[in-house]
């Protein structure tokens, strides 16, 4: 268990740019990540990803450390940033965007 909440920590602190989502970009397995995957491409920076469905572990323990229950999940520099609607809004507002294009110059500094 610890070992999961761990590897959670790693991968947040060590992308500035983090997508827990069901299946991949290239082919997301619900709609919700399908959408989020489109607004955060939209925004033209590489972000990583986890394919909760193929890490059962990772899907079981992170909405309770997140304390968010659901997928997709979008984590910029260490902070939850939320799911598809939360996304897809701030994408429409042009919030994503600049949020997303100074996180990948911090990560690139």
């Amino acid at each position: 268990m610890s070992d999961v909440i761990e590897t959670l920590k790693e991968q947040i602190e060590n992308n500035a740019i983090l997508l827990y989502m069901k299946g991949s970009p290239n082919q997301p397995q619900c709609g919700f990540s399908a959408r989020t995957v489109q607004a955060l491409m939209a925004c033209g920076e590489r972000f990583a990803y986890v394919d909760v469905l193929s890490n059962p572990d990772v899907r079981a323990n992170l909405p309770a450390y997140a304390n968010w229950p659901t997928f997709p999940q979008l984590w910029v520099q260490g902070e939850l940033i939320g799911g598809c609607d939360i996304v897809t809004e701030m994408y429409e507002t042009g919030e994503l965007q600049t949020l997303i294009k100074e996180a990948a110059v911090a990560q690139n500094d």
